[in-house]
């Protein structure tokens, strides 16, 4: 999770770098910086810790410039500190970067070889030492911008500045977001629009794969080979509030389309296709503590109990070892039986969850060692466990959770996966094929929030009904309850989740044609199982809204159908998870709930 801004203009820049800054504090951060163009001259100023401690860097300082860029940085490669803040340089290219470089290890070795001297751990500081060698065989700045993407892999939003073509900033996007803007002879750059809303509305949205050149004269378009690119300026007109929601009607449809990057942001750095390993280093639990786990007990509540469920699969099935589920407040009443080699994994979005922190500690008095997947840095659970994994999803403001939740269970899958490696039970080749699978969700998400017509439709036929049934078997079965409660959280219809397999141990009794019944079907090893449940909703009248995989035939069996990416069996919760969460919504807004603030919920749920 990072924060760039970028300014070319006519006014001082420094003002609008560090405002920049401040409007993406909300995506979490670690550092700080700036760089901008003084006397022809590149000059960078950058500290750990938060945007007012820049200010204080530089305070005093008479600084007159009309172009720099600026980042917020939360560390993925290498620790938080002045050495590893945004912006690097290497001889007069200056580069701020939000993503992963992939490959960057081998890069930094053959630079090395070459010469190169590097300050910082990161993975950044290689593009700034690639442009540098392109330039000094005489390449202008965007030609070896373009030949250092050919040599890159991984996803990137780059803002870049040369002492030798002082008069402009190159941006660059792949996979990762970047917006201009365009005001009265001054040009943007930056990671979202509420970096520059103050100073103009006019906006274009960098295409995936191409890059842009800023002037004083403009903002040029080009593709990655460099043809130029045409694209119409949108002005949008939100006030205050739309800024900060992105120009959404809510913070929760905001943060259900903020997914891909959700994902992103959490499995970034966290694992190396090469060598099919999870990167444990940063989360402090060591390799001893995986390689000797004996048993596993998760817990978490509401939403991220839900995804605690999904994990017990995942662990179980990819790491062949034990794993318990409880929630939480009723994990310290039951006298739980803890021995040696147990592994307590505590499922937080906040860090704060009473009833989480009081099983953690009394797992932690038990003799467990403690990993806690959390949002929030600095939180409660994340201070008092023995390892962390952050999850990085950005801060989540409405009280149904979306992107939190999906990101968790991306944590979930890595921490399967390492357990498994560590454990022998899986090689490096599997591990690769299980990660491969992982780096192809966000795409797959992406599609989904491209069908959310479907979703609308759907919602308009039967968002007056009274209550719902979800139904789903194994690893979807928690899906089924998370999209029960997600509808009654925010729609206030009465929903409830079973296992597909209980329906003729009481569920069915209440089908008639008034009970919508959602079901969740992808093509797995019980597809013909669920089809049989399909069939006894439709005898007795029931109304199937079916969740399948692309290409499913099932759309002969009813008229609500929602076809769904194929992944492998421990990814589909995720996938099954975005239809839900936007036909909840859907159906809240046209209920007329407020569906950022449902009655008689918090956000956090800090008291027992």
């Amino acid at each position: 999770m990072c924060g760039i801004i970028g300014y070319i203009g006519r006014n001082n820049a420094i003002p609008l770098l560090i405002e920049g800054l401040k409007r993406l504090e909300y995506r979490g951060y670690d550092s700080a910086g700036i760089a901008f163009v003084k006397d022809g001259k590149i000059e960078v100023r950058r500290c750990t810790g938060k945007i007012r401690d820049l200010e204080a860097e530089i305070q005093g300082e008479l600084i007159n410039t009309k172009i720099g860029i600026g980042h917020t940085r939360w560390a993925t490669h290498g620790r938080p500190s002045e050495e590893n803040a945004h912006p690097h340089r290497a001889d007069g290219i200056v580069v701020v970067h939000n993503g992963i470089i992939e490959n960057y290890l081998p890069l930094k070795e053959r630079l090395k070889r070459e010469g190169h001297t590097f300050r910082s751990d990161t993975d950044t500081e290689v593009i700034c030492h690639l442009i540098n060698s392109y330039t000094k065989k005489g390449m202008e700045l965007e030609e070896a911008v373009r030949a250092v993407l050919k040599e890159i892999r991984g996803a990137y939003a780059l803002g870049i500045l040369s002492e030798d073509e002082p008069d402009k900033v190159i941006a660059v996007r792949k996979d990762s977001p970047l917006v201009l803007g365009l005001g009265d002879g001054e040009f943007f750059l930056a990671s979202d629009i509420p970096a520059f809303l103050s100073s103009t509305r006019d906006t274009i949205i960098l295409g995936n794969a191409e890059m842009a050149v800023l002037t004083g004269d403009g903002i040029f378009l080009k593709d990655f080979d460099g043809n130029p690119i045409e694209r119409a300026v949108e002005t949008i007109s939100w006030n205050p509030a739309m800024a900060e929601r992105g120009g959404y009607k809510h913070f929760m449809l905001k943060e259900i389309y903020e997914q891909p990057r959700a994902i992103m942001d959490t499995l970034r750095g966290r694992f190396s296709l090469e060598s099919g390993e999870v990167n444990i280093e940063e989360f402090g639990i060591g390799e001893e503590i995986l390689r000797n786990t004996e048993k596993v007990f998760i817990v978490a509540c509401g939403t991220s109990w839900h995804a605690a469920l999904c994990g017990k699969n995942m662990i179980e099935g990819i790491a062949r070892l034990q794993a318990e589920v409880d929630i939480a407040s009723e994990f310290r009443y039951r006298q739980p039986i803890i021995r040696d080699n147990t592994l307590f994994i505590a499922i937080t979005q906040s860090g704060e969850t009473a009833d989480t922190i009081a099983a953690q500690r009394e797992a932690k008095r038990l003799g467990a060692k403690v990993l806690s997947i959390c949002n929030v840095v600095g939180s409660t659970s994340s201070r008092e466990a023995d390892g962390v994994f952050y999850t990085h999803s950005g801060l989540e403001i409405g009280v149904a959770s979306t992107k939190a939740f999906v990101s968790q269970l991306v944590a979930l899958y890595l921490i399967a996966i390492a357990l498994g490696r560590y454990r022998n039970n899986i090689d490096a080749d599997m591990a690769r094929s299980l990660l491969t699978d992982l780096m192809e969700i966000p795409e797959k998400v992406e599609w989904l929030l491209e069908m959310d017509n479907t979703y609308t439709n759907i919602a308009r036929e039967l968002f007056k009904a009274r209550d719902f049934l979800y139904i789903g078997r194994g690893i979807n079965y928690p899906i089924a309850l998370e999209g029960a409660l997600k509808l009654k959280e925010i729609s206030y219809i009465h929903a409830e989740g079973y296992p597909a397999g209980e329906m003729k141990h009481g569920p069915i009794a209440l089908i008639d044609e008034e009970i919508p019944v959602v079901v969740i079907a992808p093509r797995d090893n019980v597809y013909e199982k669920i089809l049989s449940n399909i069939e006894e909703v439709k005898s007795r009248g029931g109304r199937v809204i079916a969740l399948a995989n692309t290409g499913d035939p099932i759309k002969d069996r009813t008229p609500f159908a929602i076809f769904v990416p194929e992944s492998n069996h421990y990814l589909s919760p995720i996938l099954f998870t975005i239809p839900l969460q936007l036909l909840a919504y859907h159906m809240a807004v046209l209920r007329g709930c407020d569906v950022d603030q449902p009655r008689n919920l918090a956000k956090s749920v800090t008291v027992e």
